[in-house]
C-alpha cells in the first residue's frame, strides 16, 4: 500500500478515483449493489452495498468493504469472523449500476454460516434447459 493510502486510511478516508467514480449510478441512498461471486468457480457468493468510500477501501486493501445499511458502518468482510473476502477482481456491469468482485472466499460468506447467501432459501427450479415454466 502507498504513504498516500497509508495517510488516508489514518485519516479514516479514502478516496475512489473520480474516473472510477464518475462512472457509478447510484441508488438514493449514494450505494451501488456489490455482487461477491468466487472468483474461480463463478460461485455467487452475496451482495452487498458499497458506497465511494467502500470500493475505495476495497481497491485499496485489496479486502471486500461494504457500508452496513443496518449499522451505519463500513466493515471489512471477515474482519471479525475471520471468514474474509480477497479480492480478485471488480467489474462494473454496462448500465454503471450494478459492481461484480471476483474475490476468494475464505470460509462462509453468509452470516448465517452458510457457504452462500443463496444456499438456504431455492424458490423455484426447472427441468426444462430454455428456463419456460410449467
Amino acid at each position: 500500500m502507498s504513504a498516500e493510502h497509508r495517510r488516508r486510511w489514518e485519516d479514516d478516508r479514502v478516496d475512489l478515483d473520480p474516473a472510477i467514480s464518475a462512472r457509478l449510478r447510484r441508488n438514493d441512498a449514494g450505494l451501488v449493489p456489490a455482487i461477491a461471486q468466487q472468483h474461480d468457480t463463478g460461485e455467487v457468493l452475496m451482495l452487498g452495498w458499497m458506497d465511494d468510500e467502500a470500493l475505495a477501501r476495497t481497491i485499496a486493501s485489496g479486502r471486500a468493504t461494504y457500508w452496513s445499511r443496518s449499522r451505519g458502518e463500513y466493515w471489512t468482510k471477515g474482519e471479525t469472523s475471520g471468514n474474509r473476502q480477497w479480492v480478485r477482481s471488480v467489474r462494473l456491469d454496462c448500465d454503471g449500476d450494478t459492481l461484480l468482485l471476483g474475490v476468494e472466499q475464505e470460509g462462509a460468506a453468509c452470516h448465517t454460516g452458510d457457504r452462500t447467501c443463496f444456499d438456504a432459501d431455492v424458490l423455484w427450479i426447472s427441468d426444462d434447459p430454455r428456463g419456460a415454466g410449467v
